[in-house]
């Protein structure tokens, strides 16, 4: 059985995913196209940090950036091996509870162009294209989504 619970980003099994998924996007996109947190900055106090697990296994991750009025949806990333599973389905639904136990009411996002599974599982979850928010700017490679919880 699947679990998504909260996790420290330093801790082995965490780590070995993030740093996969940040040298996925290093080769991916230029430097000033890479938007992800550093493992350090995932432990800050407006972070809340989740891992999926199986029998003990890091399957994935997935973190929600509390922004103000909004959360943003950060780190989402599944193990090649873990794929298709729903592994990042479990962790983007537990993203919106705790963002609803929060008291937000819109979840946004920023995914890369030569993300198509990424962008098809955010469609399916009810994400919609919208501006750029926050610090991003409008570029190439970036698409912005967003979702009402309300």
């Amino acid at each position: 059985m699947i679990t998504v619970a909260p996790a420290d980003p330093r801790d082995p099994g965490p780590r070995a995913l993030l740093e996969a998924s940040h040298a996925l996007m290093q080769d991916l996109f230029a430097p000033e196209e890479n938007h992800f947190l550093s493992i350090e900055e995932l432990t800050a106090p407006d972070i809340r940090f989740f891992v999926a697990r199986e029998d003990g296994a890091c399957l994935g991750t997935g973190a929600l950036a509390l922004r103000g009025d909004y959360g943003e949806v950060k780190s989402m990333f599944t193990a090649p091996e873990a794929r298709r599973r729903g592994v990042a389905a479990l962790i983007l639904d537990r993203l919106e509870q705790v963002a609803r136990l929060e008291g937000l009411d819109m979840l946004r996002l920023e995914t890369g162009t030569l993300l198509e599974e990424a962008r098809k599982l955010y469609a399916r979850h009810g994400f919609v294209p919208c501006g750029p928010f926050g610090a991003y700017r409008e570029n190439a490679t970036s698409i912005f989504m967003e979702k009402r919880l309300t």
